[in-house]
């Protein structure tokens, strides 16, 4: 597996607005979350290993926020062609099977991920009550077959500040995982920049 970094989007930047249909064709906006004291939007998927391996920490540490006035959303951004296990329909049970109580949307266009600048899954972007971006990066430093504990240590201290009102330390990990699975021809630059660095 090569592993993709976040972008480490700078701080401090709105969040752009989205509209996303969930599997059962709901659809879900920016603006239906505007009361929460705090917005993790998460960019993940089913099939990649790095989002298996914290699939039911993250779970969990939604369901333990979300009560303090965290809103969470997953958006799923692949190329569900060539990724058939990313289907909407793939998602459902996805949700379902490990106890997902947050939206898990549809990005079919791969616009909104370009938006977020986000590059890898999972990529965590968590914005303050005026919807800046105070946190963006890991959830905490365990990785497939690294043997260091799920935890979500370092996204639960960002939430943990940001419902404080606590500013947030400027040094912040980069996420890393699979790339988002783009379309042929819909790679954004920064992706493109990404794959040329690494020749």
């Amino acid at each position: 597996m090569v592993e993709t970094p976040s972008t480490m989007v700078e701080l401090g930047v709105k969040a752009p607005a989205f509209r996303l249909p969930d599997p059962q064709g709901k659809m879900h906006a920016l603006d239906d979350f505007k009361d929460a004291a705090a917005l993790l939007v998460m960019f993940i998927c089913n099939h990649c290993p790095y989002v298996q391996h914290v699939r039911q920490e993250l779970a969990r540490l939604v369901r333990e926020y979300q009560p303090k006035g965290v809103a969470a959303v997953g958006i799923n951004s692949n190329n569900v062609d060539a990724y058939p296990d990313d289907r909407p329909e793939k998602m459902a049970e996805e949700a379902q099977k490990f106890g997902y109580t947050f939206p898990y949307l549809y990005d079919e266009t791969q616009e909104v991920a370009k938006a977020y600048q986000a590059a890898c899954t999972p990529d965590f972007f968590l914005f303050d009550r005026e919807r800046r971006l105070v946190y963006r990066g890991q959830m905490d430093d365990s990785r497939p077959g690294n043997n260091k504990p799920v935890t979500g240590a370092d996204l639960r201290a960002a939430l943990d500040a940001a419902l404080a009102g606590r500013p947030l330390a400027k040094e912040q990990k980069a996420s890393r995982g699979c790339n988002i699975k783009w379309k042929p021809g819909n790679e954004p630059d920064y992706f493109r920049n990404l794959l040329a660095s690494r020749k």
